[in-house]
């Protein structure tokens, strides 16, 4: 029969479902490869075409590797917690759950028809609480751990606390809060248990602490950094603004130079790592003291403050500051502003809070800021400095105040220039009429004990001088902060942890999982409180009675008191929920023991597949899940918890597939209101238009479907069309793949029309896997024809099978060992491109030569199985191989002898015109090939009976006679 895709494939993936055709072995002598993509979220849309890339290209890798010998990893879950489905049962009421079951299952369907070797077996889903039950177990673990500045590591909080009751703090060297206390033990020990919890939260590494965050009160939720553009939220486009609340934190500045060096260590993208630098942000300075004018009092300690700290990295300029500039947020700019200032500052506060911290980092146009009223005082020179506000400077980064050197710093320049504030030269070599001069060359100028002196010299002297007077010391900071975990949302984790005495506590770890409660609505509550305050009942009963006992307590009590009498106490739970990446920070590990109920993976699970050796997945995550994920798996390696300081050996990310819009134009009348007449792109110019995005599947080769577009839309049921030579053409533009741009391409309908098989070589031909580029399906037929050829190659002019089992000619070994060899080095460097064009050569020798031998064809099925799997498996069986044996059958053994050229086809010339090719040996001598030309039969015809004076011949290049 011809190429019958459609049963094919059915056939293939119903075998492999029913077989496990590609379940991992957690025990096998063989080499341990884990192949990773990235896990989707499950929107209702399904997958477009632009989806599968990455996932294809990991599934050819797989295949490929277990056809080297290795037992390979290659999962697939879901990150199912999420956003799009709150939103969805906001506007609905309909659980989150069932919408996200639904779309799981869309999504499914769709990766099975594509035939992806993934070992369902291990599906996780993140908001099953069979999963959730582990993320909640390891945010226990970060909430009983502190980082131990001299182990290098997080420990338990126990030796902490072990530490305080023996040595009070003395000797702790921790990443901790700023304002952690000093005590003796005998302090420590006098301490009430509440007075300890909250020490010790400033050491947690997961704790809670007042945060500004983005809240976007629309969606009723605070939202990342990178969930927020120009002051909205990127899905919705609601305002979001800058405000303070109590949020769950974790400390992953902890870890800022491991991420940092760990950076070296793993095959990454430079332009991924170099992201993840600059988002840590590693800078080497000084802290200095401003004191202040005048005292003021702490509003949120009530204790007595007398200047303002700085980070600066460029301390040798200290001379030169002229402002010193604190975040609107600052805790003491209120307290700092006086009276005839305040309508300024406020201002100024509330268009800071229209923006997120990124915009306002990026931002380096708009110039803003207010005069607070009030001084503080340069501490090597006794200068009085002006302290102002700018939406440049982040309460969150460094101490939230920065020294202003206009003459050294364009922001500070610009800031100055702008509100006409002095800027002091400070090297004798700085041209600062136009702009700053951030040089670090030349001598200084106008600074006091250090005029003279070169940068490094300079530096230490000012750092000196600071430590001398107490006034200031060396320091290495980071930009990066520690990560908001918490969102006021329903659809995620529910936080194990419960509040006594306005103090947080852990549940106990054999009440996981924490399982998110039923709800009336998926909104916050009246009064502003997160969705999970709406839960009937929903409270923490006193660990003294049993789990049985406290579900029946919570049952029957609606209303509870803290403190003595009334019996068994009931406590309120944390109503956040986690972040969004909170599941996908240890995932990878699940997969390696999916089915285990009593640990997130077992010991022997972990020391065998150690690490992802392969993930495959998209850059815009640099610096949320793929730094997060780092941070949590450096977390569990200090547990002991598993073995590798890094999660992925090797990260490729896959460009984009962008849609290919069409265009259809719409002519206007005498007033520029559109009619419902349509001209072709060709024409356009002679009309008053107007471009109309058009569905891409009514349209082919940018011909447009005429009745399928009359039939698209009911206001275009009467449309009429101006063509051109009887057809109407599109225009054409390439644009981010959207519904509202009616240029996303379903696969489901690729794979109805040519067969999975052509759309996952298809998907690989367009180009470079790391490159973003069009879709484009005026190309697709070419692919789907290959694979018919291919077919065709086993089967005589009357579609029945027929391979011959003589042996092959030397011609025919060449084309297998080329593409043996090919493919090789294509799979290995990711060129999955550069192989689908070698094939289509192959393919085409091979037809060429009439080869049908079983030993050529046979390896052609193994070599080409990794990309098309669906055609092969039935080649294969139909070959007489065991069905189910492909995928682990040894991949051909590139010979290359195959390829040395040990013929010759000589051109032959009779006086310079070249008349005839003549195979000859190249192992002939001259004198050798001089006598078989003379006796050749052709060679002898055009000769004419003419006598031969001379023959020329040039080894391996050209035969010439002279007659």
């Amino acid at each position: 029969m011809d190429y019958q895709f459609k049963d094919i494939e059915k056939k293939w993936q119903s075998f492999w479902a029913a077989n496990q055709t590609f379940k991992a072995d957690s025990q096998s002598s063989k080499p341990k490869y884990y192949v990773l993509d990235m896990f989707p979220y499950p929107s209702g849309a399904g997958l477009h075409v632009g989806h599968p890339l990455g996932y294809i290209a990991s599934d050819i890798f797989a295949r490929y590797k277990r056809l080297k010998g290795f037992n390979v990893l290659h999962p697939m879950g879901y990150d199912s917690f999420g956003l799009p489905a709150e939103q969805y049962a906001i506007q609905t009421g309909q659980h989150p759950a069932i919408t996200t079951e639904d779309n799981i299952a869309t999504y499914r369907r769709q990766l099975d028809q594509i035939g992806f070797s993934f070992d369902w077996s291990r599906e996780v889903r993140t908001s099953s609480p069979d999963y959730y039950k582990w993320t909640q177990w390891i945010f226990m673990q970060l909430f009983n751990s502190w980082y131990n500045k001299d182990a290098d590591k997080a420990q338990s909080i126990d030796t902490l606390i072990a530490h305080l009751e023996q040595s009070g703090s003395k000797g702790i060297n921790a990443v901790s809060d700023d304002d952690t206390a000093s005590f003796t033990a005998e302090e420590w020990k006098a301490l009430s248990h509440d007075e300890k919890q909250t020490e010790l939260l400033k050491y947690r590494l997961t704790y809670l602490r007042e945060s500004t965050v983005n809240w976007c009160a629309a969606l009723g939720t605070v939202l990342a950094n990178d969930e927020v553009k120009d002051g909205f939220s990127e899905r919705g486009g609601y305002p979001v603004e800058q405000k303070k609340m109590m949020q769950w934190s974790m400390r992953i500045t902890a870890y800022a130079e491991r991420l940092l060096q760990g950076l070296d260590n793993i095959d990454w993208p430079d332009p991924l790592k170099e992201m993840q630098r600059n988002w840590i942000g590693k800078s080497v300075g000084a802290m200095v003291k401003f004191s202040l004018e005048s005292k003021v009092l702490s509003p949120e300690s009530g204790a007595e403050v007398s200047y303002l700290e700085v980070f600066t990295t460029r301390v040798d300029t200290i001379f030169g500051v002229t402002t010193i500039v604190i975040a609107p947020e600052h805790e003491l700019v209120q307290t700092l502003t006086t009276p005839e200032h305040k309508a300024e500052i406020d201002a100024c506060i509330a268009q800071t809070k229209k923006k997120s911290e990124l915009d306002r980092m990026a931002d380096t146009k708009t110039i803003s800021g207010a005069f607070t009223g009030s001084y503080v005082i340069n501490p090597l020179n006794g200068a009085k400095v002006p302290v102002w506000i700018a939406d440049y400077v982040l309460a969150g980064y460094g101490t939230g105040c920065v020294m202003g050197v206009p003459s050294g710093d364009q922001r500070d320049y610009l800031f100055a220039k702008h509100f006409d504030l002095p800027i002091i030269p400070i090297l004798d070599i700085q041209n600062i009429e136009v702009e700053a001069d951030p040089t670090k060359e030349g001598k200084y100028i106008n600074s006091d004990f250090i005029n003279g002196l070169g940068y490094k010299e300079a530096t230490t002297v000012v750092i000196a001088k600071l430590e001398e007077l107490g006034m200031g010391y060396g320091k290495i900071n980071y930009r990066m902060r520690d990560a908001i975990f918490g969102r006021q949302r329903y659809w995620g984790e529910p936080v194990p942890v419960y509040f006594k005495d306005g103090l947080p506590y852990l549940i106990e770890e054999s009440e996981l999982p924490l399982i998110l409660p039923e709800v009336d609505k998926y909104l916050p509550t009246e009064s502003g409180e997160p969705p999970l305050a709406r839960a009937e009942n929903w409270k923490y009963a006193s660990p003294k009675s049993s789990p049985k006992e406290r579900t029946s307590e919570i049952n029957e009590v609606n209303s509870f008191s803290f403190g003595e009498g009334g019996g068994e106490a009931l406590y309120e739970y944390e109503l956040s929920t986690m972040p969004g990446w909170a599941g996908s920070s240890w995932y990878w590990y699940r997969y390696m023991d999916a089915q285990n109920s009593t640990e997130f993976a077992s010991k022997e699970a972990i020391a065998y597949w150690k690490d992802v050796d392969l993930y495959i997945g998209g850059s815009e995550h640099a610096t949320g899940h793929l730094l997060y994920s780092r941070f949590w798996n450096k977390f569990l390696k200090d547990l002991g918890l598993v073995g590798e300081e890094e999660p992925f050996k090797k990260l490729i990310n896959q460009g984009m597939i962008q849609g290919r819009s069409n265009f259809v134009y719409r002519v206007n009348d005498d007033e520029g209101r559109g009619t419902n007449t349509f001209v072709s792109f060709g024409l356009k110019g002679e009309y008053k238009t107007t471009a109309l995005h058009v569905d891409v599947n009514i349209v082919e080769n940018e011909i447009l479907d005429t009745q399928k577009f009359k039939k698209w839309r009911e206001d275009f049921a009467d449309a009429e069309f101006i063509l051109e030579n009887g057809k109407y053409i599109c225009g054409v533009e390439v644009e981010k793949m959207s519904k509202s741009k009616f240029n996303v391409v379903n696969p489901d309908d690729i794979i109805e029309r040519y067969g999975a098989d052509t759309l996952r070589m298809y998907e690989m031909f367009l180009g470079p896997l790391e490159q973003s580029k069009p879709w484009n399906t005026n190309g697709i037929e070419g692919v789907f024809k290959f694979l018919r050829k291919f077919w065709r190659l086993f089967h005589n002019d009357a579609w029945e099978f027929n391979v011959s089992d003589a042996e092959p000619n030397k011609a025919e070994y060449k084309s297998l060992h080329k593409i043996i060899r090919k493919v090789e080095e294509d799979v290995d460097r990711f060129s999955f491109n550069t192989s689908v064009s070698s094939f289509m050569i192959a393919v085409n020798e091979l037809t060429d030569l009439k080869c049908n031998k079983r030993s050529i064809l046979q390896d052609m099925v193994l070599i080409l199985s990794p990309y098309a799997p669906h055609i092969c498996e039935e080649l294969w069986v139909l070959l007489g191989n065991e069905a189910g044996t492909l995928s682990y059958a040894p991949y051909p053994k590139f010979n290359a002898e195959y390829l040395v050229e040990n013929e010759f086809a000589y051109p032959v010339s009779i006086n310079g015109k070249t008349k005839m090719n003549l195979n000859l040996s190249l192992s002939l001598d001259n004198s050798e090939v001089e006598e078989l030309v003379k006796a050749n039969t052709d060679v002898q015809r055009y000769l004419e009976g003419k006598t031969l004076k001379k023959v020329i011949v040039v080894k391996g290049r050209i035969i010439n006679l002279v007659i």
